[in-house]
């Protein structure tokens, strides 16, 4: 029973593995910019500054001053795509079962995943992204860590990585 459970769980990675490449790099976005140097597309693609995104969607959604299918997918979307990896990368890799090894983790990897969505003209780099994104993965790294999954877990222990 533990392997069928572990080629199960490790299959449903991969599946999500593709999902987030799929969602993250491919696609039709950044076309409209190829004319653009990289530098200009940077400047005018990227948002550095915290929570202006966040709170631009959260006070269209209030006041009604934009289509409520633009805040509720950037918002939930980004909280929702990396939540899974609060459960996978724990599962995965023992070394990062604690709350600092797994945040230095994701810190490292949204990084990256930002960078090169700009650097390959695929989204923008956008920290409030960052932010949401991180949020959602400490949140499935908390029901990872509750004490009924930890249960479920120790009974069906993986291999460590």
């Amino acid at each position: 029973m533990k392997k069928i459970i572990k080629v199960v769980f490790s299959l449903s990675f991969v599946f999500y593995l593709f999902a987030l490449v799929v969602l993250l790099f491919l696609g039709t976005r950044g076309y409209i910019w190829a004319d653009l140097t990289l530098v200009e597309y940077i400047k005018s693609s990227s948002n550095f500054i915290p929570f202006k995104t966040i709170s631009t969607y959260i006070k269209a959604f209030f006041d009604g001053s934009m289509n409520m299918d633009s805040p509720i997918k950037n918002l939930a979307g980004n909280l929702i795509m990396f939540l899974p990896m609060g459960i996978y990368l724990p599962y995965f890799i023992k070394r990062i079962n604690k709350a600092s090894g797994f945040s230095i983790s994701m810190i490292i990897l949204l990084f990256v995943i930002e960078v090169t969505q700009l650097v390959l003209r695929r989204g923008s780099f956008d920290i409030d992204d960052f932010i949401l994104n991180m949020f959602g993965a400490l949140i499935g790294f908390g029901i990872w860590k509750t004490k009924f999954v930890q249960k479920l877990h120790s009974s069906y222990p993986a291999k460590s990585l």
